[in-house]
Parts: C-alpha cells; structure tokens; sequence
C-alpha cells in the first residue's frame, strides 16, 4: 500500500461485464459490488469496508492524505472519500448496534484507513463469485453473512431494553416520523435520560443514527426502477423532494438520481422477506 499526497492517476484494470454487480441486503448488513460513482465525502452510520476487486482503492479520511491499497475500513459516521479506477468496487456495511464493539475481529475494530487485509479480500471475491453463481437462490439456509464474509459469527450487542424497543422500531420502519420526544415517551424516560441513554448505548446521537437509517432505506428502494424519486422521498419519510436529496448527498456523496442510475442492472438479493413499506 502507498500513501499519496494528491490523488494518483489511473490504473489500467479488467472492464468486468454488468452481471457481476450484486447487493446482498439483510436488516443488518450489505454486501455490495457495483459502481462506486464519484469519490464526493460520503458519511455512513456502519463500518464500512472498501475492497478493491481488480484495481486498488484510494481512500481519504476527514480530509486527510489519499491512501491506496487493496482494503479499507472506515468506521461509522466518519466522513471519508474512495475512487477506484477499476468500474466495480465491494462495498461492506455491518451496523454497528448489532454487534459488541469489543468483541469484533481486528479487521473490523482498526482506525479508519488502509488496512492489511489480503485473505480478507480473498474471502469478499469468493463470496461476490458465489452470489453471482446462485443468483436469487441464495437464501438463508445458503447464505450465512457473518460466516461467509468474515469467517466467523459478529457477536450481537447487550443493549438496554428500553433502548432496544427503540432501535426496532427504527430498523423495522425507518420512515416513521417519530420523535426523539415521542421514543422517550414510549419507554417511559424524561427527554434529557432518553438521549443520554441512546448515545451511551449506541454510540451516537438519536438524530444522527435515524437520519443513517431513513437513508439506508434507499437500497431497498432501487430494486424497482419504475418508482419516481418523489415517490421515494415521501416512502422513505422524507417531508419533500429537496430534504431527500440534501440528506442522501450527506450520506452517500451522490445525487438520488444517480444512485438510481447506476443501480439499474444491479441483482438484488434479500434473505429475508422485504418490510411491508418496501414491497
């Protein structure tokens, strides 16, 4: 691996064909490789990681100086920036409210950046190759995510129980307006212990972990091509059309309309049945 200064040049790499992009999407975690888009400072709510299938990725972390390698991680809500001159990169998400931090596997728990992680990238292009080859086949008695991606079972989170109820409420549905105040209500805490508490338990604030997951919530939307983007924003739980795509350009770097774009010949693949508001 190298660290740049500017951001290097390209790299001459393989043209693979559209049949090799793919999203393995479960409540959570997201196995992804497809198009990458521009490198714009992006900013997601899991740890991440950035594999470079063909071609190295670069990779700069709040604004620091380009690294290129093979593998990067970048912990949740960090602001951070990757290309690839290759045309397909993998991406990786695991939120980080399902798991116990302290037991993570080292590749999982490093600072964000360039990590060593060669058999780790062996491990993500079988896997890619194994999606391709069973297509919608791939069920849950098939496809086991932790196993088959890092070798091994993420050990879930302890979390209070009252945190808990809140926390499903948000992953099963995202697009709910419900407040801070109205989730304090729910679980019988004043205003001021329920946001401690959240953070403390989660690891980040109550509006910065919904705002992650109203726009996590696109990735189920790009499965149907016919569905307007105003249409989206309002299903998602956004007020209008300009909040939506000012949120997921924060989020993701990337206009709505572009992450449309470069997912219409991309397979999705959901083990699980799809939430009542996605189908």
């Amino acid at each position: 691996m190298r660290v740049d200064h500017d951001c290097p040049g390209p790299i001459t790499v393989r043209r693979p064909g559209s049949a090799d992009r793919v999203m393995l999407i479960t409540p959570d975690r997201v196995f992804y490789v497809g198009l990458l888009g521009a490198p714009s400072s992006r900013n997601f709510g899991a740890i991440s990681l950035y594999v470079g299938l063909e071609s190295p990725v670069r990779i700069r972390v709040e604004g620091g100086e380009w690294q290129t390698g093979h593998v990067a991680v970048v912990q949740p809500y960090t602001t951070h920036q990757v290309a690839c001159d290759a045309r397909h990169i993998a991406v990786i998400h695991v939120e980080p409210e399902s798991v116990d931090s302290a037991r993570l596997p080292a590749l999982l728990q490093q600072a964000s950046g360039l990590v060593a992680g060669d058999d780790f990238r062996a491990r993500v292009r079988h896997v890619h190759r194994t999606l391709i080859r069973n297509g919608q086949q791939a069920d849950a008695p098939l496809f086991d995510f932790d196993e088959q991606v890092f070798g091994q079972r993420l050990l879930p989170r302890s979390v209070d129980p009252r945190i808990a109820r809140v926390l499903e409420r948000i992953r099963t549905d995202p697009s709910s307006p419900a407040s801070a105040q109205d989730c304090a209500e729910q679980v019988h805490l004043s205003f001021s212990r329920f946001l401690h508490l959240f953070k403390s338990e989660v690891g980040t604030s109550f509006r910065s972990f919904r705002t992650w997951k109203r726009a996590r919530s696109l990735l189920h939307y790009v499965v149907d091509q016919r569905t307007t983007l105003t249409d989206v924003a309002l299903g998602a739980g956004y007020p209008d059309s300009t909040h939506f795509s000012h949120s997921i350009r924060q989020v993701y770097g990337l206009k709505p309309k572009d992450i449309f774009a470069g997912s219409r010949k991309l397979r999705v693949i959901s083990p699980m049945p799809m939430p009542a508001q996605y189908a």
